[in-house]
């Protein structure tokens, strides 16, 4: 008879290993499924993020970085070197290593805290059982009080550019490339589109971004998108916006691809095409029939505030639910099913959930734009400051950029916090710190700053929403 347990989570990634992590600290017999193997066989836990995802497409994002700033910057503050080369295989050797330090780092927690690792496919039999099904194919039926299900997502393939061998392939097939393409086409102009773009335009491709439709990153603030696709473009990012992709063709080790944009049918030849269009819940063969777990036509689970399915003891949280892919999201989802499992009250602030483009510079932003304020016939204010104005950003050599925050125009609130520059994902959270805490634009303008510090351009922005704005020239009156 295999054990029980007072928690099983389906699924090894940032909303599942938290999940189980949590749960085992409030004191419960916990176990964590996870299917994934590496090369070599073995299973490996962090899902998408930690091993195709999140973390090394910051590695090759941090090293292509570097290797931009002293091939084109490092004369510029004095510092002369002969011409640098980009060595893809040992990128490619750090990008893994950074990997295996991450996904090592779960398991020694796991054990640390007492999760029961099981290896093979989780699929949910019931409210109170889980089968698992081993590398061998081998199945085992577990009893559980609760179920949480965190198994994920997949990128979405579509049928105009079917993946073939390494020439058209998903995110996961790009941080895998053994030389820099020539020339290379990526479907999509969203974040994982952009990064990826990114990182091969600075080791030499020439790219060219295909987005069907015809605003540039509207989630974003409007401002910082017209900010962010400006530098983009004068770092040599060919952005393409209107262009839908209609078919493919793989020819002489080459991929020729249509697509069609205001002009009529447009044809364009790469060495690697990489489509960047999304993902799906990855929740296809993770419940079997009869559990009357309910999800939507897209695979979705439909879940509630707290995470809870329609079925007592079962759960769901991260890519698998509602809400943006993230992974902190997931982390955070876990941590609060944890809680409520274990008989405390939690909740979870799905206002105050930070995203992060990690181009160079970063984009990054918290709650609503101007746009969205608009559109709900929200009024508000705002107050913006350029990076160009900072004295740590012009010390670092790095002045693009600016920050915007919106305000309630009654109450001063913080409803959104928008910022491109050097660092911005670290930046933004103070936007959601002070999100959190119900702060308003005049709790940050009263906020006593480093110096110099590129936080002060948070901190000037805050004192622009009421035209205050010490090392700028306001635009409207001091009140």
């Amino acid at each position: 008879m295999a054990d029980k347990f007072d928690v099983i989570v389906i699924g090894a990634g940032p909303g599942g290993y938290v999940a189980a992590i949590r749960a085992a600290q409030m004191g419960l017999k916990t176990a964590c499924v996870e299917k994934w193997v590496n090369k070599e066989g073995k299973t490996v836990h962090g899902g998408t993020c930690l091993n195709v995802g999140c973390i090394p497409s910051k590695a090759l994002l941090e090293t292509s970085h570097k290797f931009v700033e002293a091939r084109d910057h490092f004369a510029e503050v004095g510092i002369e070197i002969d011409a640098p080369k980009a060595n893809i295989a040992k990128m490619l050797e750090f990008k893994n290593s950074v990997i295996n330090k991450n996904v090592g780092g779960i398991s020694a927690l796991f054990k640390a805290n007492g999760v029961t690792s099981l290896e093979g496919k989780g699929k949910v039999t019931s409210s109170t059982e889980v089968e698992v099904t081993d590398h061998d194919g081998n199945a085992t039926t577990y009893t559980t009080d609760n179920i949480v299900i965190a198994a994920g997502s997949v990128p979405v393939e579509i049928p105009p550019t079917p993946l073939t061998d390494d020439l058209i392939v998903t995110s996961t097939g790009a941080l895998e490339f053994t030389e820099v393409p020539k020339r290379l086409g990526v479907i999509g102009a969203g974040v994982i589109g952009l990064e990826l773009g990114s990182v091969w335009k600075r080791l030499g491709s020439d790219v060219t971004v295909l987005e069907a439709m015809d605003s540039f990153l509207p989630m974003v603030d409007g401002a910082i998108a017209k900010e962010t696709q400006k530098l983009l473009k004068k770092q040599g990012l060919d952005i393409k916006l209107g262009a839908r992709v209609t078919g493919s063709e793989v020819k002489d080790n080459e991929v020729v691809v249509k697509y069609t944009d205001g002009d009529g049918e447009q044809e364009m030849t790469f060495d690697k095409l990489i489509v960047c269009v999304g993902r799906r819940p990855y929740t296809q063969g993770v419940i079997a029939d009869g559990v009357g777990v309910e999800l939507d036509e897209r695979g979705f689970i439909f879940v509630d505030d707290q995470c809870r399915t329609n079925v007592p003891s079962v759960y769901a949280i991260g890519d698998c639910v509602r809400g943006p892919m993230l992974a902190h999201k997931a982390s955070e989802e876990g941590v609060m099913v944890a809680d409520i499992i274990a008989g405390h009250k939690a909740e979870m602030n799905y206002d105050a959930i930070p995203s992060v483009i990690y181009t160079s510079p970063e984009v990054a932003w918290v709650g609503i734009t101007e746009q969205d304020a608009k559109a709900k016939g929200i009024e508000v204010k705002t107050g913006s400051f350029p990076f160009s104005a900072n004295g740590r950003a012009l010390a670092n050599n790095a002045p693009e950029g600016m920050a915007k925050i919106i305000a309630d125009a009654e109450t001063d609130r913080i409803l959104g916090m928008h910022i491109v520059s050097q660092h911005a994902g670290e930046l933004i959270a103070q936007g959601v710190i002070a999100m959190e805490f119900g702060s308003s634009a005049e709790d940050l303008a009263l906020t006593c700053y480093a110096h110099p510090s590129t936080s002060e351009a948070i901190h000037e922005a805050a004192l622009a929403v009421e035209g205050h704005a010490i090392h700028m020239a306001n635009r409207k009156k001091r009140k």
